[in-house]
């Protein structure tokens, strides 16, 4: 069983209360919630939940194709991009499969789970800030064997938050090409810094697949959208694997939605900006370690997380653990950007927690 964050249900279980009373920063979610559009376009859209999904999401892979200007072919929408995340290593069956760490977990899970496939990992350092130097990581994969091989690469990275820019990606994915070596890049929060995907580069190179996730920008992860970019001879083949329908019908339409809804990127983009900063402020201010991040989280170093999980949990605030996660130890954890009222009362808690000097006297609010 692999532990994520979200989990609310077996969180308010634990502690005895409605899960709709948490506060979750486990999860790195919009703060503003759905798009106000999708709220009022959804309902008048179940009166079609009698009809089956379009399996093959025609419409929405369409949208997705005019947005980035690139081959609707080339797209496959999923279950989310975890469902992809499996389906690839189901497909490809590659003999090794080359991971950094820390980073999503499903990402090894998927592998040991289809055919057993042996994963090694990378390790990322803290004393870099787990930072990736694209030239060290292209000689680790130069180093990884003839054999067929896989690449896993979260960009901006989760649980750490770090960036590797346009450049230095399509720099490791030119190498991936030159080794023949599929190189799959998930930029599951890539549109918090959008001039950095390299999704427009697949068409370039037969050995690149990028995978998009719609449910962290625009918080519809219980809708479960996402889709992958696949090279076109590669795309067929997925197809041919994939099962029916796993794409329902209403995560169709809401996708089809929020690709049109600029206002709400342009007004996400102003809010996790300037929250950003107001935790970065306060956490230098009470003292907390804390790791440079492109995307709306932060993973925070901690003494005994563990603990500041259990006395957080108490006052119904749920933050994600990271002990769990290979890289990492129980001195981590990760927490979402939220609304500045959620944000200053986890500040004040924590401030409270590590005992402070101020105890959130003098808090940037």
């Amino acid at each position: 069983m692999v532990i994520h964050g979200g989990n609310i249900y077996g969180f308010a279980e634990e502690i005895g209360i409605d899960e709709k009373k948490i506060i979750d920063f486990s999860a790195s979610i919009n703060p503003l919630g759905i798009p106000k559009i999708i709220r009022n376009e959804i309902g008048s859209y179940s009166r079609y939940l009698a009809n089956y999904p379009d399996p093959d999401a025609k419409k929405l892979r369409h949208k997705i194709a005019g947005y980035y200007g690139i081959k609707p072919d080339t797209i496959l929408c999923g279950n989310g991009s975890t469902e992809l995340i499996y389906l690839i290593p189901r497909v490809l069956k590659p003999k090794k499969v080359l991971i950094p760490v820390p980073t999503f977990s499903e990402y090894e899970r998927a592998c040991r789970t289809s055919n057993g496939l042996r994963v090694t990992s990378y390790e990322l350092k803290k004393e870099n800030d787990f930072g990736l130097d694209p030239d060290k990581f292209i000689s680790a994969m130069k180093r990884f064997s003839s054999d067929s091989k896989l690449i896993f690469l979260c960009n901006p990275n989760n649980p750490t938050g770090r960036l590797l820019i346009k450049e230095e990606v399509i720099k490791i994915a030119d190498a991936a090409k030159r080794l023949k070596c599929y190189l799959i890049v998930d930029e599951a929060f890539i549109d918090f810094c959008p001039e950095d995907s390299v999704i427009g580069e697949v068409k370039n190179n037969p050995y690149l697949i990028v995978l998009r996730s719609m449910t962290k920008f625009y918080a519809l992860s219980g809708l479960r959208i996402g889709y992958g970019v696949f090279p076109e001879h590669l795309s067929r083949v997925m197809k041919g694997y994939k099962e029916p329908w796993t794409v329902n019908s209403l995560a169709q339409k809401a996708g089809l939605i929020a690709l049109g809804d600029t206002g709400y990127r342009d007004k996400t983009i102003r809010l996790i900006k300037k929250e950003k900063q107001f935790l970065e402020n306060n956490f230098k201010k009470i003292g907390i370690k804390f790791y440079p991040s492109e995307a709306n989280f932060y993973l925070l170093k901690v003494n005994n997380a563990d603990g500041i999980y259990r006395r957080l949990s108490k006052k119904d605030i749920l933050v994600r653990d990271c002990s769990n996660f290979k890289g990492l130890d129980n001195s981590y954890v990760r927490i979402a950007v939220k609304s500045r009222a959620d944000n200053l009362l986890l500040i004040r808690e924590l401030s409270r927690l590590l005992g402070s000097s101020d105890n959130s006297r003098g808090l940037n609010v």
